[in-house]
């Protein structure tokens, strides 16, 4: 059985964007179209949300977006992962500016996704939000998928 991972938006964006000047945003954007070569290996999912969310912006760009996550997996946000996604920013797990953020999390946490994969470090892969994050999940009786960076995934994977 193929391990799961669950790709949220910030993943897809940094794989289609223009080649950046800064020597960290060209670094992630690296990191992440060697980490799409891998992602045959793996059970793929997104959500509705990534799907909106990689449907605005950049004209030109939302197409690229999308075409690359066409193949994937979309799960469903429903009335359980809404309720987990509004104890996230109720317990100020993930801040009320950000519902997606938290439905990102829900989603994966309700589907048992293994993964939630990431470039944001705001919000979502954030050592001191994902302790209160994991606190969340776990005390609603999911079990806490593991985030990383793409970055990150590789190393530990490839290890």
């Amino acid at each position: 059985m193929k391990r799961t991972i669950y790709i949220e938006t910030s993943v897809v964006s940094y794989l289609v964007a223009d080649m950046s000047d800064n020597i960290r945003v060209s670094g992630h954007q690296l990191a992440t179209h060697e980490f799409w070569k891998i992602l045959p290996e793996y059970e793929v999912s997104i959500s509705d949300t990534v799907v909106e969310e990689t449907s605005k912006g950049d004209e030109g760009k939302i197409q690229k977006r999308l075409r690359r996550i066409r193949d994937f997996r979309v799960l469903e946000i429903d009335e359980k992962t809404q309720a987990l996604a509004i104890k996230l920013v109720g317990e100020k797990a993930i801040p009320e500016k950000c519902p997606e953020d938290a439905l990102h999390i829900a989603v994966a946490a309700i589907n048992e996704i293994e993964f939630i994969v990431t470039w944001n470090f705001k919000h979502i892969n954030n050592p001191f939000m994902i302790r209160k994050i994991s606190d969340v999940v776990t005390s609603a009786g999911y079990s806490m998928p593991v985030i990383c960076s793409p970055e990150e995934f590789m190393e530990a994977e490839h290890d």
